[in-house]
């Protein structure tokens, strides 16, 4: 065979290059549409956290004269130092600096608790199963949909006999019963990818109860942590209706507080104090989320595939 029939025969072998349709633009045009939706609704969701924020930054002339859009002419940080030292000139009202740290007082030892809690119970129901053990997480599982409301006089009553009543140790006490629910589920459906031979084998080892748990399940529990701290900090921060109506006076939450500035002011409508004061009660759930996000949504597909 000859040089020239052997380089024929290869570039019959070759496959033939592919043409390009009409159609290649397809793929670029449907992506940018995508980007460009995505973006209207990041601007949609933005704009009222501008607004708050331009707002709390004007002063009030600004605010009468101008658009809610509008920049302002100057930084103006008064508003914030009134809304953190004294947002209002009423006798209830001072601030939300002492509510402020009302908050971390309540939120701390709450999550600590109900998570620490949770981590045993899912555990506990997931690789030690004891007689009624479905029943009782079904029960657990049963109270995390009650609504809020349907507590309010029973759990008044408890706080009542425990005299707890209108203190930060009876909203610990609350936030930490009305999470146990939560946290329970989100370790029991962690644990439960855990392989049964680790437990089998610690014991086979003479390991107990607490020695697997703190030796073996506690180390790869990193990732379910995070979702439940992340989860009851929002709901324990959030919240309004059990700091209303389980807390009085000086052990009362931010939330509580900024409700009070908002509705309590007298004469002209400081709605940049309102806008700075909302910002403040804001900032901890944001921070938490912009720095811990990402590992808030590996938690929660960490345990979704089993094996």
């Amino acid at each position: 065979m000859t040089n020239g029939q052997a380089d024929s025969g290869t570039a019959l072998l070759r496959p033939a290059p592919k043409r390009r349709t009409g159609r290649a633009w397809a793929p670029a045009v449907l992506r940018g549409l995508l980007f460009l939706i995505l973006g209207l609704f990041v601007l949609y969701y933005t704009l009222p956290l501008f607004v708050m924020i331009v707002t709390s930054l004007k002063t009030l002339e600004e605010i009468r004269l101008g658009s809610l859009l509008d920049l302002p002419q100057a930084i103006e940080l008064t508003s914030w130092i009134t809304a953190w030292e004294s947002a209002c000139t009423g006798v209830t009202c001072h601030g939300l600096k002492p509510y402020f740290w009302n908050s971390i007082v309540l939120v701390v030892p709450a999550v600590v608790i109900s998570t620490a809690l949770g981590a045993i119970n899912g555990y506990a129901i997931s690789k030690w199963r004891f007689p009624g053990s479905n029943a009782i997480f079904g029960l657990m599982l049963f109270g995390c949909f009650i609504p809020f409301q349907v507590i309010l006089l029973p759990m008044a009553i408890t706080l009542g006999m425990i005299d707890l009543a209108g203190s930060v140790a009876g909203l610990i006490l609350v936030h930490v019963v009305y999470g146990i629910g939560f946290t329970t589920l989100f370790f029991r459906n962690y644990y439960i990818t855990v392989p049964d031979e680790l437990v089998r084998a610690a014991k086979v080892d003479g390991a107990g109860f607490l020695t697997i748990f703190t030796r073996i399940f506690l180390p790869l529990s990193a990732p379910v942590i995070v979702v439940t701290v992340i989860w009851q900090f929002t709901n324990i921060w959030n919240d309004f209706l059990f700091g209303v109506s389980f807390s009085q006076g000086g052990s009362q939450p931010i939330t509580v507080a900024l409700n009070n500035i908002v509705n309590s002011t007298t004469g002209v409508k400081e709605y940049n104090v309102d806008m700075a004061a909302a910002i403040i009660a804001a900032i901890p759930t944001l921070l938490v989320y912009v720095v811990a996000g990402k590992y808030f949504i590996r938690g929660l597909t960490a345990g979704s595939v089993k094996g």
